[in-house]
């Protein structure tokens, strides 16, 4: 980082709001796999997904080529209600923890949905509203995206039937009332509601669910119901695509004053905040422009960059979705009921796989406790209290100062700080009373999710 002094709060102007979304494919040499109809093992074409997805969401999912997608007038009219976000350099954190290093996060929690999710929403919500339909299904894990999708349908007055991952429902139920409060339906996953939830509860009697399990089920519905279509919050390139806003204002923010990113960090669930921050910086990196170090975090519990394979499996536990090549821990793993309830998903976005794949990318894995002592001290330095996801970020890029103060380097550290945990007491309640475990999958406990990986590769 130059000498140009850096304000604590970087806010750009209304101006600086991008206009169109950035797609890291197209500077992609490998691009990444096509998804596959589990019937024919052959790509999916257009009139294939058609049942699921809003068409012009399809034409995004399919385009590896066009590096700038413009972003329609309403939706760049309804990023205004809170876009840009701020670039803010943790001055306190730096002092705390007593480090030559540089540390910046961009702060994704100032809307009323708490987190970066809405990006994504309200483009999707927007596409379905133009093609005429009734509503949407979807699924969310700790229900930041599904809080999200609320509010956007709302706005655009579209039906949404919301799939919660039962551990989740029950954990925030203040999180499930936003959602209704928008006029959501939400239903716990897996449920009696649907054939995919009815063969989940039998195969695994008692289950917490999964993201696996709710999108299988948001998907039947979505199906089944005349008017509707599926939306997804994370893994698909569509979502990274619009989540790109992120990585753009933050680019800009950096070259305003004259920033030199050294590491750039975010969470890693599905993909979608992590690919969003890092797609206009990787695009440089592809392009041979500059370099960067890019850092996935993801739980110990459920590693899928660390320990999962680079292969073809179903996006979903049911077997409804079509297959993606990606790190995967198998579509039958289901995961420890931590409290990062946005990255309990057994599989990651194809485009970040496949740059993984290609060494563009680097992954860590850190325990629920680790991820928490983080929070903590994040939350006592900065005065933002981190939603759990986010706080995986938070752990690595700690260490990461950590390292600059024992060797004495100067490195400039981003990460993505994806939303609040103000809905997110529980988890910070076991913190707090020392109730909180980890818990890491033996070989054996992923080699059940292995076996159900088809032998499609």
């Amino acid at each position: 980082m130059s000498n140009i002094e850096v304000p604590y709060k970087i806010y750009l102007s209304e101006d600086d709001v991008p206009d169109s979304w950035y797609n890291v494919r197209a500077d992609m040499k490998n691009k990444p796999a096509p998804l596959l109809n589990p019937g024919t093992l052959q790509p999916m074409k257009f009139d294939e997904l058609r049942p699921v997805f809003c068409d012009e969401l399809i034409k995004q999912e399919f385009d590896n080529d066009t590096a700038y997608i413009k972003i329609p007038d309403e939706i760049k009219n309804f990023y205004m209600m809170y876009r840009p976000s701020p670039l803010i350099h943790a001055v306190f954190l730096e002092k705390a923890l007593k480090t030559p290093a540089h540390i910046f996060y961009k702060f994704e929690g100032n809307n009323t949905s708490g987190s970066h999710k809405l990006n994504s929403a309200i483009a999707q919500a927007y596409y379905a509203k133009k093609q005429g339909l009734k509503g949407v299904t979807t699924e969310t894990g700790a229900g930041q995206w599904g809080t999200a999708l609320a509010m956007a349908c709302a706005f655009f007055k579209l039906d949404c039937k919301v799939f919660m991952v039962k551990v989740s429902y029950e954990q925030k139920p203040f999180r499930r009332e936003v959602m209704r409060t928008y006029g959501a339906t939400v239903t716990p996953s897996p449920s009696m509601e649907t054939e995919a939830g009815r063969k989940i509860n039998e195969a695994h009697p008692g289950t917490t669910g999964s993201l696996g399990c709710a999108i299988s089920e948001a998907v039947e519905c979505a199906i089944k119901s005349e008017g509707y279509r599926y939306v997804l919050g994370s893994v698909l390139n569509q979502v990274l695509l619009h989540q790109s806003v992120i990585g753009l204002e933050t680019k800009k923010a950096c070259e305003k004053y004259n920033i030199q990113p050294d590491i750039i960090i975010g969470c890693a669930g599905g993909g979608s905040n992590l690919g969003g921050l890092i797609s206009p910086f990787m695009g440089e990196k592809l392009r041979g422009e500059k370099d960067y170090k890019f850092i996935a975090v993801e739980p110990a519990s459920c590693p899928s960059f660390t320990r999962g394979k680079f292969v073809y499996d179903f996006c979903d536990t049911g077997k409804i979705c079509p297959m993606a090549k990606m790190y995967t821990l198998g579509h039958d793993f289901i995961p420890s009921a931590n409290h990062a309830g946005g990255l309990r998903y057994h599989g990651m976005s194809s485009i970040l796989s496949q740059l993984y794949h290609d060494g563009f990318m680097e992954a860590r894995s850190v325990e629920q406790t680790k991820v928490f002592e983080a929070a903590e001290q994040f939350a006592r330095t900065e005065g933002i209290l981190p939603a759990p996801e986010s706080s995986h970020a938070i752990r690595v890029a700690i260490d990461e100062a950590i390292k600059c103060r024992e060797t004495g380097e100067e490195k400039t550290i981003i990460f993505g700080l994806t939303g609040t945990g103000y809905f997110d007491m529980k988890a910070y309640e076991q913190f707090n009373d020392k109730t909180m475990s980890d818990h890491i999958p033996t070989d054996e406990e992923l080699q059940k999710g292995f076996a159900s990986i088809p032998n499609v590769n």
